[in-house]
């Protein structure tokens, strides 16, 4: 029997791209303007071509940034992904644990960006600051606004607290769906406790983690207000992310054709992973 297509279903969706075209389509084209002209003000502009886009392609300022943003991706997606589907399996399925813990994952969710950035950069202060007051009690001394290392630690344990939520929440959504015949057919079986992860549980997550993958690794490429708030991309420039990069140079110097073609530079290297990550992971997927 043919399927029969309802194109009026088309109708519904109408208002929804055209706002998608207003608020991203024409600021994009923006964007694409500013990056192929110059301008020194008044409203003047001089056709560039792609004389910005080389200058970011060989300026060591980008390689430097861009080099931070996939190392801190990279730490990020290695710590929050396992960390997440331990918390997962750990969590109860029944009873009255179930709500508190869920409500407890969600709560760093619902903190707003900046004010987690706010927190921690009260958190890690020596003088007032609980971590900080800690760390320099156990005889470390800890300052993220000079170390380098430190600033790293900080950023890095910062996101993993206010993230990882969501990679659990995602795993506990696959774990819930694994009807109790599994189990039970596991267990008559005598499978291990790994066993049953790894050819019960971990097949049912897979789609998730693909979800998971695919949003940690957007979100912490274009992170920007969290440590743009905690350490302010210092100190000098050791957590200088791209994100952080593109508005110094846009409302910083106000170079507009530069930061044009490095946001369009940017939104195409997020666009290529993305798309990497979910044909990698698919292909694995389906192989098995």
């Amino acid at each position: 029997m043919e399927k029969t297509w309802n194109n009026k279903a088309w109708f519904m969706v109408l208002p929804v791209l055209l706002l998608v075209a207003f608020s991203a389509v024409i600021p994009l084209m923006t964007v694409v303007n500013y990056s192929v002209q110059d301008t020194f003000g008044n409203n003047q502009f001089f056709w560039a071509g792609t004389e910005w886009f080389t200058e970011m392609l060989t300026s060591e300022r980008f390689h430097s940034a861009l080099g931070r943003n996939l190392f801190f991706s990279f730490i990020i997606l290695l710590i929050e992904i396992p960390l997440g589907i331990v918390i997962a399996l750990n969590m109860p399925r029944k009873g009255w644990g179930v709500p508190v813990c869920l409500v407890l994952m969600a709560l760093p969710l619902l903190i707003p960006w900046n004010v987690v950035g706010t927190i921690w950069q009260v958190f890690g202060r020596v003088d007032i600051g609980l971590l900080g007051h800690t760390l320099e009690r156990l005889g470390i001394n800890y300052n993220y606004v000079q170390n380098p290392l430190h600033a790293w630690f900080t950023v890095i344990i910062m996101d993993v607290w206010h993230w990882t939520s969501l990679v659990v929440l995602l795993c506990y959504a696959g774990l819930v769906s694994i009807p109790d015949a599994f189990y039970q057919a596991a267990k008559i079986d005598g499978a291990s406790r790994w066993a049953v992860f790894r050819y019960i549980q971990l097949p049912k997550m897979n789609r998730v983690l693909l979800i998971a993958v695919l949003l940690r690794f957007m979100d912490s490429f274009m992170i920007y207000t969290e440590p743009f708030v905690v350490t302010g991309g210092g100190p000098g420039n050791s957590t200088t992310f791209l994100s952080i990069d593109l508005v110094k140079m846009a409302v910083g110097q106000f170079d507009l054709g530069p930061a044009a073609a490095m946001s369009l530079i940017y939104f195409l290297i997020i666009l290529l992973m993305s798309w990497v990550f979910y044909t990698v992971m698919t292909n694995y997927d389906a192989e098995r």
